[in-house]
């Protein structure tokens, strides 16, 4: 992938598209191809076929998809099961046909089972049941892996399947209802903070861990995975540093300045009890990350203040 490559960002206004948008224009690359939604909807097949067929690009990262917290995941699941099987399907397919040669597929370590060993190494795919709150997603994200898999075998295609762990950074979502718990905790903290609440109760017990990676360390290590000459076949991509919700609360409770009571409700689900991601595999291929947890997240709330059209 030189300076030249045509490159297509599928899903490029997203939290994990925007960020590898972002970085190759600061690397310099010159011929990147983006879309709206509203010009090119990935879900439909002609449109991506005919779109693939005109610009044939070399180079393609899906980051687009259909993603949300555990309320959504729940509530959505033919919605988030049906557009991300077509959105992945649709995009390998035409970049296959219009010889494209490589496409880089992000999934997410939800696609490893709700009770695995942890840390969850790349072997563990498909050894047990999934959490079922994001079973939908998860099946999708699963078929998108088997996908670039057969491609490979069949069609001796260079594609790679990354897996990054929980991302939250620049172009998050904030929204309430829908968005992940990281942006979800810094919006509630915040306007707990400007209404000057004395206390704040979240969902869940709190004891649930997860793993967070900064959106411009994953746009890194993508970026940097796709320009290997080898393929590393099924790879994570994390920190392999943990801390409950709990503790991610009062860290977050401290960047935004909170003073008041943190309560839990342990009568709502906590998703996965444990989700971290083993992460030797790209650490022997060279990468490591390189944005701390605080320092991520005062990047993060700095910019959704400076951003408020996306607390929406």
């Amino acid at each position: 992938m030189n300076i030249d490559s045509s490159i297509f960002i599928a899903g490029h206004k997203g939290l994990a598209g925007s960020a590898i948008h972002r970085r190759l224009i600061d690397d310099g690359y010159k011929n990147l191809i983006v879309r709206d939604h509203s010009d090119l909807n990935l879900e439909n097949q002609k449109a991506t076929s005919e779109f693939f067929d005109k610009y044939k690009p070399e180079y393609v990262f899906l980051a687009a998809a259909r993603v949300g917290g555990i309320h959504a995941n729940n509530t959505y699941k033919a919605d988030f099961i049906y557009s991300n099987l077509m959105i992945q399907c649709n995009v390998i397919n035409a970049a296959y046909e219009n010889s494209a040669k490589r496409v880089i597929f992000l999934g997410s370590t939800c696609i490893y089972p709700r009770l695995c060993d942890q840390p969850m190494s790349e072997d563990s795919l498909l050894s047990g049941p999934l959490e079922p709150t994001n079973e939908s997603y998860a099946i999708a994200k699963i078929a998108g892996v088997k996908m670039i898999e057969a491609y490979n075998i069949q069609h001796s295609t260079d594609y790679l399947a990354i897996m990054p762990t929980n991302m939250y950074g620049q172009n998050d979502n904030f929204n309430l209802e829908n968005g992940h718990v990281l942006p979800v905790l810094i919006r509630k903290f915040h306007e707990a903070k400007v209404k000057n609440s004395k206390e704040i109760v979240l969902w869940g017990s709190g004891t649930a861990k997860r793993e967070f990676l900064h959106s411009d360390d994953m746009a890194d290590a993508v970026i940097y995975l796709a320009k290997q000459n080898e393929n590393p076949g099924l790879i994570n991509v994390g920190t392999g540093k943990e801390l409950s919700i709990k503790q991610l609360a009062f860290l977050i409770a401290d960047v935004v300045g909170y003073k008041g009571s943190i309560m839990f409700d342990s009568e709502s689900p906590d998703g996965t009890p444990r989700k971290l991601s083993d992460i030797s595999k790209i650490n022997d291929f060279g990468w490591v990350p390189k944005i701390q947890l605080r320092e991520g997240l005062e990047l993060t709330y700095k910019w959704m203040n400076e951003n408020p059209g996306y607390k929406k």
